[in-house]
């Protein structure tokens, strides 16, 4: 007897063929009763209802829903105190390639011709007072010839630039606007964060406007490095800085970390990442220099850095040991006192013993300061925090000293840090950029930098200021100048290596450095004489390529 399919069986048969990916499909199907009676047909049958079991009961969600509300809470409470900032720039180029032919008529600049063109930056900001100051970064604004300020309810003003401090990456600008339309953020002490506690960034990261995340405070008491701001191969850095884990990217510059009342922690500043995006550590300036720094550059515009004139290193036991002194004694070690500085005019002296830590060359025996106004300093970071947290230009500080295995109180009146006097005759540091890899920044020797060295006055060649770390150079022990000293009203260092010569060809500055390596090739080899406490040497150095 022939079997008829009905379709249920046929669409249950296609869709397990379709499922397939290969092979062959069988089916073993039952006997099925052929529909030629009523009898024969099935008679749906009235069931009693299935009672499931109820499903599980979904685990405590009050404490997820207390945080939850509380997330929502400082991110209402915080929101409209918070801008994301507009920036056009005018920047001038020079050389003109187009990626592609252009069919149309078009007339490109010659090639190295100045050309000028409008760049945009975009970084984040937050309402300082009702008198519509808005607090952000130097590098968010700087060199901005528009500024534009947009609040998270829409709202978008144009603003002007009121006060900047490059060493402490500060800006202030001011927008009009009704006081009643402005929120200003409410501050909290950040001397008392601690590690682990929450903190929340709210921003405008890749130009996603009022963005927030979270994380906890992950290091306090870092440094964070600016560069030469000026120029004079001097590195200075911001103390005092918060390390968060909260996502910080690019756009977040200039924007706020709260903690849970949503209140300022900091200004979220800087990432240290190998892709400029989130790595999980945010560099934060923290609200105690905040609160000191934007009122002086809202009343004058500028800010003056207090500076004391020393370089030093922290102690530790060996230089203890060296010194005669506890091997557990702590503080701030002076290596060298720039002339003419209020620590000059104060007194304080630098070290002058020579010895060796670890196989390093290191000068010791200098004064050691341990307190400054009463207030502990335990290393030379503790002192640099001290002067930024709690001093301003023309303030006398108190420092105490060991001197002579002796504490003695040192009266000193702070000064501003000195900048670079843009018609001095002293060169900048320059790096050798063009063939093969030395890894080196230097200056030519002028009469007045051979003469702060004790060399002779007509020696010729490259005083070598910075090394960097796993060059060339590095890797065949030359040496960066690390001593402040004062030629012409400008602070500068010297005390490096100064090269003379490349393979045996004199070299006077910094030009002739560069064409003595210029058609050189990672691998190649030169010998490099030069002049280290005024006594002649030479290195074998094999080039690098560039990182």
């Amino acid at each position: 007897m022939k079997r008829k399919l009905y379709l249920p069986i046929i669409a249950i048969i296609a869709a397990i063929g379709i499922s397939a990916c290969s092979g062959t499909l069988a089916l073993d199907l039952p006997d099925i009763a052929e529909p030629d009676s009523v009898e024969n047909q099935a008679v749906p049958q009235e069931t009693e209802p299935v009672n499931e079991p109820p499903a599980p009961l979904p685990a405590d969600v009050s404490g997820l829903a207390a945080l939850q509300d509380a997330y929502i809470s400082i991110y209402d409470k915080v929101i409209p105190s918070v801008v994301s900032i507009q920036v056009t720039k005018t920047v001038t180029g020079s050389g003109f390639e187009l990626p592609f032919d252009f069919d149309f008529d078009f007339e490109a600049p010659e090639e190295d011709e100045p050309f000028e063109y409008q760049e945009s930056a975009a970084g984040s900001g937050f309402v300082w007072d009702k008198e519509g100051h808005i607090v952000t970064n130097n590098h968010v604004i700087e060199g901005g010839d528009v500024i534009r300020v947009n609040f998270a309810d829409g709202r978008s003003v144009l603003a002007e630039l009121v006060g900047a401090d490059a060493d402490s990456d500060l800006a202030v600008l001011k927008i009009e606007m009704p006081e009643d339309e402005l929120t200003p953020i409410t501050l909290t002490d950040s001397t008392k964060v601690k590690v682990g506690q929450i903190a929340v960034a709210i921003g405008n990261p890749f130009q996603l406007a009022s963005s927030m995340t979270t994380g906890i405070i992950s290091g306090v008491g870092r440094s964070l490095p600016i560069g030469a701001s000026d120029n004079t191969g001097l590195f200075y850095t911001i103390p005092d800085v918060i390390q968060t884990d909260a996502a910080i990217n690019p756009g977040n510059s200039g924007g706020v970390l709260v903690d849970i009342n949503g209140n300022l922690i900091g200004v979220t500043t800087a990432i240290e990442s190998p892709v400029r995006a989130n790595s999980g550590v945010g560099y934060v300036i923290p609200s105690i220099i905040v609160n000191k720094i934007i009122p002086i550059l809202i009343e004058d515009g500028e800010y003056e850095q207090p500076w004391i004139g020393i370089s030093g290193l922290d102690m530790n036991p060996e230089f203890a040991e060296l010194m005669g002194l506890d091997k557990a004694q702590k503080g701030a070690l002076v290596i060298d006192v720039t002339p003419n500085s209020p620590a000059d005019e104060a007194g304080l002296i630098g070290s002058s013993v020579e010895a060796q830590v670890d196989g390093q060359d290191v000068t010791v025996g200098g004064d050691v300061i341990i307190a400054a106004d009463n207030n502990p300093i335990d290393d030379f970071e503790d002192l640099v925090a001290f002067l930024a947290r709690y001093t301003i230009v023309g303030q006398e500080i108190n420092l105490l000293v060991i001197r002579d295995d002796e504490q003695v109180e040192v009266p000193l009146t702070l000064a501003a840090r000195r900048s670079r006097d843009t018609d001095t005759d002293i060169p900048e540091p320059e790096e050798v950029s063009d063939g093969a890899w030395l890894g080196i920044s230097g200056i030519p020797v002028t009469a007045e930098i051979a003469a702060a060295m004790d060399l002779g006055s007509d020696l010729e060649g490259v005083l070598i200021s910075t090394v960097t770390a796993g060059s060339p150079a590095d890797e065949a022990n030359l040496r960066g100048s690390y001593k402040p000293v004062e030629i012409g009203g400008v602070e500068i260092l010297v005390g490096g290596d100064i090269i003379t010569a490349v393979d045996g060809e004199d070299v006077a500055d910094m030009d002739a450095l560069a064409d003595a390596i210029a058609d050189k090739a990672p691998g190649d080899e030169i010998t490099l004489t030069y002049l280290r406490d005024g006594e002649s040497a030479s290195a074998n150095v094999t080039l690098g390529e560039k990182p």
